[in-house]
Order: C-alpha cells, then structure tokens, then sequence
C-alpha cells in the first residue's frame, strides 16, 4: 500500500493567511471588495476568492477607481499607492504583513538618514514586495537578484544591504561577502538579515521531508518566488520531485514503483489544494489498482 504524507509545515505563511482571511470578512458583509494584484501567487486559491467575489486589479486600475473598498496584499505596497488610494477616497483594507511592514520602515528610515548612500536590496526585479521596498526609497534602491548583479554596485560609497523577506539565506550570505570583499575601507558597509524565519526555516524542514520519500509532489504557483526556492531545494535532495499547481497535473506514471509520496508546498500554497491532490492520488490508485 503506497503511503501519502502532507509536510505539516507547508502552507500559508502568517502573512498570507491574514490577508485572505480579512478578504473573507469583507465578502461576507456583501461589499464589493477590490484586490491590488493577486491576493496570493496561487492560482487555484485566486480562483476561490474571484467566485466568492473579489475582484483582483492593477495598478493603472486603481488610479481610475474611485469611492471602493482596495484590500492591499501581504506583499506591501510602495508610499505612491497610498497617495492614489488618498485622492480617490479609497478605502484601503491593509493586509501588508508585520514583517514586511517593518522593513519598509527600516528602509525608509535608512534612506531619510543618508539619502545618498547606496541602499540595495537583494530580491526579485518586479516582485511585488520589492517594489514597495524600493518605494521606501524614492525608486533610489538597487536591486540585485545574483552576484553577477554586483556591477550595480560602487565599491567606494556606503552600502546598506536589505533582503526580500522570502529570499533563500545562502544567497544572502553570498552577497553579504562578495560586498566584504570589494567595499572600500574609506566606505561603510552594513548588511541586515530581514529574511523572515518562518519562511526561511522551511528550508531546512522541507529539505527533510523530501528525504523521507521516493516521489515529492511540490504543489505551487509557477509565479510563487518562495515557491521556486523550496521546489529547488527539493530537487536537490530528491531528484524524483516535481512541481505541480493542480491535482490535474499529476501523471500517475510518477506513482508506479514508489512505496512513499510527500506532498508539500509554498507558503502561498493553501493546505486544501494539497489534500485535493492527495485525495486525486488515492482515488487513481484505486481505479487504476496499482
């Protein structure tokens, strides 16, 4: 009999689940309800919230929207969306999360502190939360996704190093020290961790699950940036992994020969869609008698 575990520790991140579940109260008094970009980077669960009504849209939506109710999501969003929201008498429903709110701040002090220093953020080009980071900043912030990105950079000016919060902490090392290295000793250089542990000690955990089994099922949206980091980890414990955004993707080839399969996820996987999936799973194999 084929044995099917759920990683216990994938799932919804702090953030992400306070931000569908403010969503969810305000459907449930009837209002409509706008949200600024998806309200997670799954589609399944976007899916969900859009049949119980909310309405997801863009930035150039927004500046056309007026008197509405705008939930803004975990990832945050830059100080020009608050102007926008102000002028249009938008009611903003404020899902960004504690820790993201945080570095914002910290970001924004740093820069009002010495707005001529470099202020760079390792992270994704174009990710939401990176744009409200590089918001704090007046569009100043530079912004490097690998150390091939270091020629941003000017080695003979101060230095003040932030990390998107769901980036992998090794990548963060490695900039950390390749900026050691290269600054120069008449500039000052200062890194801060602002990973966010909850995320970031996934890693390790799901690093172990993987291990534990002969096929992992990493169930994901492909736009989920935490997402590629986990299923990468993954594939480098357990080269029988694969990625998946719905039960309907699973090829039941994958299952043949394997005595044990792990499902897990993102932080932006919500937990039914993996127990879809295990149940997709069962229900095949009782079809197919395998």
């Amino acid at each position: 009999m084929i044995q099917i575990e759920i990683d216990k520790g994938s799932g919804f991140c702090f953030g992400v689940t306070t931000a569908i579940k403010k969503a969810e109260e305000e459907l449930a008094k009837g209002n409509p309800l706008y949200c600024l970009g998806d309200i997670v980077h799954n589609g399944m669960e976007v899916e969900r919230l859009h049949a119980a009504g909310l309405k997801t849209i863009d930035h150039k939506q927004l500046e056309h929207l007026h008197h509405a109710n705008v939930l803004l999501r975990a990832h945050g969003e830059p100080p020009a969306t608050y102007d926008i929201a102000h002028n249009n008498c938008i009611n903003i429903i404020d899902a960004t999360c504690p820790v993201v709110l945080q570095l914002q701040r910290r970001i924004k002090r740093q820069y009002d502190e010495n707005p001529n220093a470099q202020i760079v953020i390792f992270g994704k080009n174009g990710h939401a939360e990176v744009l409200g980071l590089v918001g704090q900043t007046q569009g100043t912030a530079i912004v490097v996704e690998q150390l091939e990105d270091m020629d941003k950079l000017d080695f003979t000016r101060d230095i003040f190093l932030y990390s998107q919060t769901t980036k992998s902490l090794d990548g963060f090392r490695a900039i950390t020290n390749y900026i050691q290295q290269h600054i120069s000793p008449k500039a000052t250089f200062q890194s801060f961790d602002t990973i966010c542990r909850q995320v970031a000690n996934r890693m390790p955990n799901i690093a172990g699950f993987a291990a534990r089994h002969d096929l992992i099922l990493f169930v994901s949206g492909h736009k989920s940036s935490n997402g590629k980091v986990l299923f990468k980890e993954c594939l480098r414990v357990n080269a029988n992994s694969h990625q998946i955004e719905a039960a309907n993707e699973i090829d039941m080839e994958w299952i043949k020969g394997v005595q044990t399969i792990g499902i897990c996820g993102a932080t932006s996987t919500p937990k039914w869609l993996m127990e879809e999936c295990r149940d997709f799973i069962v229900k095949s194999i009782e079809q197919l008698h395998l």
